[in-house]
């Protein structure tokens, strides 16, 4: 990351202050969450081991249906309805949020909205 961007620097500090309260583990894995221009990404982590359970994203193999441009809240509500079907497929109901810096809202809140209505439970 550059240092030079604050707002980059300030996602930074946030994100520094969420890991040191949330941590996965095998009973509540952590579901994170990554934001670029064009695409986002999410994953339900267990830390204890440092295994991905499981992964989705807008280039995901199961979204390649996805009109148009990927970066917007209906591909971010499509990538958490999915990631709540492969958690479910391996066995993770409980999960803890980790919005990795970035403020709740917009994409992250509607992946968050979506995972929660797919199933999982935070």
């Amino acid at each position: 990351m550059g240092k030079s961007n604050p707002s980059q620097v300030a996602r930074e500090r946030r994100k520094v202050s969420i890991r040191k309260r949330v941590s996965g583990t095998v009973e509540r894995p952590r579901l994170t969450v990554f934001r670029s221009a064009s695409h986002i990404y999410a994953q339900v982590v267990n830390d204890e081991s440092g295994h991905t359970l499981v992964a989705a994203s807008t280039r995901s193999p199961e979204l390649k249906e996805l009109e148009g441009h990927r970066g917007n809240i209906n591909a971010a509500a499509a990538v958490g309805k999915l990631l709540a079907e492969k958690a479910a497929a391996a066995n993770v109901t409980k999960v803890v949020f980790d919005r990795n810096g970035y403020l709740y809202h917009g994409r992250v809140k509607a992946l968050a909205d979506a995972a929660r209505e797919g199933g999982l439970d935070f």
